[in-house]
């Protein structure tokens, strides 16, 4: 579970001045704790820091909690050195709600009021704003990175940027603990293709378990009649098994599936990436030809799985599986000009919990660029909005965020055991196609279901690494 501080910040000299004020701000701050909570996260909530002693104590709180990020909700005016030393003694975000009561004062029933102090001591439970330019100014004097959403306590807009930001923390979060399997090696020439492993662990704190395929095989040897067979019934649950399909080649496919779930539990595996041809080898082609029925399975049950090696964007599909948006491992197949539709999909594994009904099992003659034949899955992405993401590299080795929005509309798409769906944009295909490439991604993309840009773009400020959106 996220576990998240938060502290209020207010002037203790207003506080004998005006009768009540204190009570009213922190009463403020009493709903904004519970409505964090309802997002099914633990809140530690340090009250009120109005002087530097508190705001002090307030970090070590926040630090003895290991807090996964800190709110500051500003109630009223406030000094920036009751702020400065909290965001100076914790490493974690800070995201500051410049959050007024409501969403305008009622000016007619405030002048009412009559009595100027008591009138002051009304304005000063709306003046949230005042402190934002200074906690701001401050904040980049002293090279602190911050986070700011300003409205109203009661506003959707707010509180969709305090769930999206929650969310982005939770896949910071598994991403930092991520174990990411590497089986095999690269597609042979695929510059794009291949990555700087350290780069990738030090942007998303993952750790990369490189395996033998020998592993592999070595688990497979010891797997039972029995464990098969169930396995082959899994497969008539989850897929739509063609009648062309051979029972040899299920059996097959179904025994290679079992040994994956035993190497994912082996290695504690939260996603992977492989490629291997056994060129030369039967034993080892056997097994190769036969990976894509249980990497699909592992796939739509939270572990994706990228074919070609492509570590970048098992990272991607990744963050679109902890969204809950699937990510199903994709490239660009064709462009329609006449309809302004681009074709995206991919052979090999996908994620069947955004599949448009069951994702069908059938046999492919050969797995074109790739050796041998055997089961492939054959499925279209459900329509209605989605999200491409990729993780890039630039340059000058830096990760990046690149994605887009569209939709998946229904149409024509290419039957040859593949995932393939067609996808509209904003923009037209020519467009899209240039800018997209022009951006510096590889070949592949994660594709998932809904429009994630927003809190995609979140999770790249809080790792602190560029983002592009192209619409």
């Amino acid at each position: 579970m996220i576990k998240v501080g938060l502290f209020g910040i207010g002037l203790d000299t207003y506080w004998d001045q005006f009768v009540g004020l204190q009570d009213r701000l922190l009463g403020y701050q009493k709903i904004i704790a519970k409505k964090i909570e309802d997002f099914k996260v633990e809140v530690v909530n340090q009250g009120m820091v109005d002087n530097p002693f508190k705001a002090n104590e307030a970090a070590v709180r926040f630090n003895k909690e290991n807090v996964d990020c800190i709110f500051l909700f500003i109630s009223t005016y406030a000094l920036s050195h009751n702020v400065l030393p909290v965001a100076q003694k914790t490493k974690v975000p800070l995201i500051v709600l410049n959050l007024q009561p409501v969403k305008a004062i009622d000016y007619q029933k405030f002048n009412a009021i009559g009595d100027r102090g008591k009138m002051t001591g009304e304005w000063l439970a709306h003046c949230q704003s005042c402190v934002a330019p200074e906690i701001a100014s401050v904040f980049n004097r002293a090279n602190i990175k911050f986070h700011l959403i300003s409205g109203y306590l009661t506003e959707a807009y707010v509180w969709n940027e305090i769930e999206e930001f929650i969310k982005a923390l939770e896949v910071v979060r598994i991403m930092n603990n991520n174990r990411v399997g590497i089986l095999g090696h690269y597609y042979n020439g695929m510059l794009d293709v291949y990555s700087d492993l350290t780069q990738q662990a030090a942007t998303f704190g993952n750790h990369f378990e490189i395996i033998e395929f020998g592993t592999l095989k070595n688990i497979r040897d010891d797997v039972s009649e029995n464990e098969t067979l169930y396995k082959l019934k899994e497969f008539k649950e989850i897929f739509e098994v063609s009648s062309e399909c051979d029972s040899k080649e299920l059996k097959r496919a179904a025994k290679t599936s079992v040994a994956l779930d035993k190497l994912v539990e082996k290695f504690k595996l939260g996603s992977l990436a492989y490629y291997y041809e056994g060129d030369g080898d039967p034993i080892y082609e056997n097994i190769v030809t036969s990976l894509i029925p249980g990497f699909t399975l592992l796939t739509g049950k939270n572990v994706p799985v990228a074919g070609e090696c492509e570590i970048k964007n098992v990272q991607a599909m990744k963050i679109m599986d902890v969204l809950g948006s699937g990510g199903s491992f994709s490239e660009f197949y064709a462009l329609d000009f006449e309809e302004e539709v681009i074709l995206l999909g991919h052979d090999g594994p996908a994620h069947f919990s955004i599949a448009e009904g069951k994702v069908g099992l059938v046999p492919l003659p050969v797995y074109h660029g790739k050796p041998g034949k055997g089961l492939s899955i054959q499925m279209k992405v459900a329509n209605g909005p989605v999200t491409l993401l990729s993780v890039c590299q630039n340059g000058k080795g830096q990760a990046y965020l690149l994605t887009a929005e569209g939709e998946s509309v229904a149409g024509p798409t290419l039957q040859i055991g593949n995932t393939n769906s067609r996808y509209k944009f904003p923009i037209s295909v020519r467009e899209f196609i240039n800018t997209w490439s022009l951006a510096g991604p590889s070949h592949h993309c994660a594709i998932g279901m809904g429009h994630k840009a927003s809190v995609i773009k979140k999770i790249a400020d809080l790792l602190n690494i560029e983002y592009i959106k192209i619409c």
